[in-house]
């Protein structure tokens, strides 16, 4: 494969994602319809408020949740699929076919023919796949055992595997260690004997010590100092490169993640709201929320920070959906925007799309 072509290989593709959690009698949609795709050695940054819906994202394709619809694809193979949308489907069928008549038992054989193969593409992943995706999760102190040395915390994932040779084991947590900054002599200490910029470290070292192809980054520096946040951030850069990584960045601070992703998706309320490149989505923001998102960024420039006004989102005031309602749409090419065709052909508008069709 060329260097052209392992760009823009698909590495991860994420379809309709739905995961939903049981709250008593009712049901919180906490990832509702996500889609995106992550091309091989990129940096796709997820950005939004608390509980938007960012972690629940990283937890579903890492398959730390079974989750409720949609279907994760890892290099080309489905490693995680959910089933509620093809019992919709058949309930919606079986509705149709008592009002109406019609006989639907040719379609709900062949969705109920689907729903078999997800439910077996779900359970029966490779694990050796699944394991060339690893985590790094933002809370370094409750993410390590504090029973365990770091080189046993750092070594487990090797362990699992089946290798058994103690020396090989030793030199490659050695190896790691030094990779993300840290000495041999660490390996035999426990993890409250470290700050939390080195508790961080210990939790990259596990994560790339098992030589993964996709890292899910959730807010891995949000626990941290600002001096420690940038060493972390540039570490990840440099393991980046070295090591030809692809990385989900998850992060609600928006300069952090200009400055690490090629591209960014914004959530809301379960939902994705707005995705483009990073330089275009900074320069052209067209979701309400995306602007603001954006007017919150404080800068180190006084008289700016006298100008700057704060945009509040209201969703009921800047979007009726009451005759249409919204999907993911493509305003520009790569920048996509959840909206209804009212608002499409407003964004067009404001992006200069309709502007440059008509000069054409």
């Amino acid at each position: 494969m060329s260097k052209e072509q392992a760009a823009n290989e698909v590495l991860l593709k994420v379809e309709h994602l739905r995961q939903y959690f049981k709250m008593g009698k009712s049901e919180l949609k906490a990832v509702d319809d996500v889609s995106f795709e992550i091309r091989r050695g990129e940096v796709f940054g997820l950005v939004g408020e608390s509980g938007c819906g960012k972690t629940t994202t990283g937890r579903s394709i890492i398959k730390l949740y079974d989750i409720t619809g949609g279907n994760v694809y890892f290099k080309g193979d489905r490693i995680a699929a959910g089933t509620r949308s093809y019992d919709d489907e058949i309930q919606t069928l079986k509705a149709e076919a008592k009002a109406s008549g019609r006989n639907v038992s040719s379609e709900i054989a062949a969705l109920k023919k689907e729903r078999a193969a997800a439910r077996y593409d779900h359970r029966h992943a490779d694990p050796k796949e699944v394991t060339q995706i690893q985590m790094i999760f933002q809370d370094p102190i409750a993410s390590l055992n504090p029973r365990m040395t770091v080189r046993e915390i750092i070594a487990e994932g090797l362990i699992i595997q089946g290798i058994k040779d103690k020396k090989f084991i030793d030199e490659k947590v050695y190896e790691v260690l030094e990779m993300v900054g840290l000495v041999r002599e660490h390996a035999g200490r426990y993890p409250h004997e470290f700050s939390g910029g080195q508790r961080q470290r210990i939790g990259i070292a596990r994560a790339i010590i098992m030589k993964p192809e996709l890292i899910i980054a959730d807010e891995p520096i949000s626990a941290l100092d600002v001096s420690i946040q940038a060493q972390v951030i540039n570490l990840l850069n440099d393991l980046r490169a070295s090591m030809n990584l692809t990385i989900l960045f998850i992060a609600h601070d928006l300069s952090v993640v200009k400055y690490f992703s090629d591209r960014i998706g914004v959530m809301y309320f379960g939902k994705l709201v707005e995705m483009a490149d990073s330089d275009e989505l900074f320069a052209h923001p067209l979701h309400p929320y995306t602007k603001s998102l954006l007017s919150a960024i404080p800068l180190p420039d006084p008289h700016y920070e006298k100008r700057r006004k704060r945009i509040v989102y209201k969703p009921d005031e800047a979007h009726d959906y009451s005759k249409e309602g919204p999907q993911l749409r493509e305003v520009r090419p790569g920048h996509f925007v959840y909206c209804n065709t009212e608002e499409f052909m407003r964004y067009q508008k404001e992006a200069g799309v309709t502007v440059q069709s008509e000069k054409g």
